[in-house]
C-alpha cells in the first residue's frame, strides 16, 4: 500500500445547524409551531423526518400527517418563521469557532454544507466570519439536499478536493448518510439523534473534543482506507475474474 500523505487532510467540510451553531433548537421549535396550526403534536418518530433535512422535505412530512395540508405553503411558513428566528439569534456551539480558527491558521480549506436555505446561511456566515470558509452549500443549489450525496459533493468540486481525504463534520443520521455517500469520513457529534462509531466515522460529543490533529488522524485513516479499497479492486495478473 502507499504510504499516507505527510498532510492527508485536504480539507474539512461543516454541517451548519446543531453542528457549528444552536439553530437546531430554534429549527425544532418552527417545527412544532407549524405542527400544532395544523393540529398536530411532534414526537420522537418525526425527529428522522425533520433534523438534517431540507424545508422542503420536512414540510412535505408534516403535510402528509396532517392529511389534506399543502406542502408549498407550509414550506413558505416554516422558511419565513426559520430565518426570522435565526437573525439576532445565532449562538456558536462550544469549540466550534476555535475549532474552525485552528484550521483557518492551519491553511486547511473548509466548507459549510447546509440543507438549510442561503439566507440563513448567509446569516450565520455573516455571525461566525465569512472568512473561516472557503465555501459554502445551501438548500436548493444542488440537484437533491442531504441525505444524498450531491451537497457535499458540490462542496467538494468547489475545493478541488480528493474526498478520501476530507472529514466531514455532521450531527445528523440524515447529514452523516449524505457525507458518507459523498466519500468523506465523518466526525460526529450528535444532537437530538444518537449516532454510532462505524467505520471511517467517529464520534465525540462536542466540537471541545476535536483539534486540527484530530481531524488530520482521521482524514490519513480514511485515505488508507480508499487506497486499500482500490488494492481490493485492482485485477490481479492471471485473474480472469471482471
Amino acid at each position: 500500500m502507499s504510504a499516507v500523505p505527510h498532510r492527508a487532510l485536504h480539507a474539512v467540510l461543516f454541517d451548519m445547524d446543531g453542528t457549528l451553531v444552536d439553530t437546531e433548537r430554534l429549527w425544532l421549535r418552527t417545527v412544532e409551531e407549524e405542527a400544532r396550526g395544523l393540529g398536530l403534536a411532534l414526537t420522537e418518530a418525526d425527529l428522522p423526518s425533520v433534523l438534517g433535512r431540507a424545508v422542503g422535505a420536512c414540510a412535505e412530512h408534516l403535510a402528509s400527517r396532517a392529511g389534506g395540508a399543502d406542502p408549498a405553503r407550509l414550506a413558505a411558513s416554516l422558511g419565513r418563521r426559520f430565518t426570522e428566528r435565526v437573525r439576532g439569534r445565532v449562538v456558536p456551539l462550544p469549540g466550534a469557532l476555535e475549532l474552525l480558527t485552528a484550521l483557518r491558521t492551519a491553511g486547511t480549506p473548509t466548507a459549510l454544507v447546509s440543507a438549510s436555505p442561503r439566507p440563513v446561511v448567509d446569516t450565520v456566515l455573516d455571525v461566525l466570519g465569512r472568512d473561516l470558509f472557503t465555501t459554502s452549500v445551501a438548500e436548493g443549489e444542488t440537484p437533491r439536499t442531504k441525505p444524498s450525496p450531491d451537497p457535499y459533493r458540490a462542496a467538494l468540486t468547489a475545493l478541488g478536493a480528493d474526498p478520501a481525504r476530507c472529514v466531514a463534520v455532521e450531527d445528523t443520521p440524515t447529514g452523516v448518510a449524505s457525507a458518507e455517500a459523498a466519500g468523506c469520513t465523518v466526525l460526529a457529534v450528535p444532537s437530538y439523534t444518537p449516532i454510532p462509531p462505524a467505520p471511517r466515522r467517529t464520534v465525540v460529543r462536542t466540537l471541545l473534543e476535536a483539534d486540527p490533529a484530530l481531524l488530520e488522524r482521521l482524514a490519513a485513516t480514511g485515505w488508507e482506507a480508499a487506497a486499500a479499497r482500490r488494492l481490493e479492486h485492482r485485477t490481479v495478473p492471471g485473474d480472469r475474474r471482471h
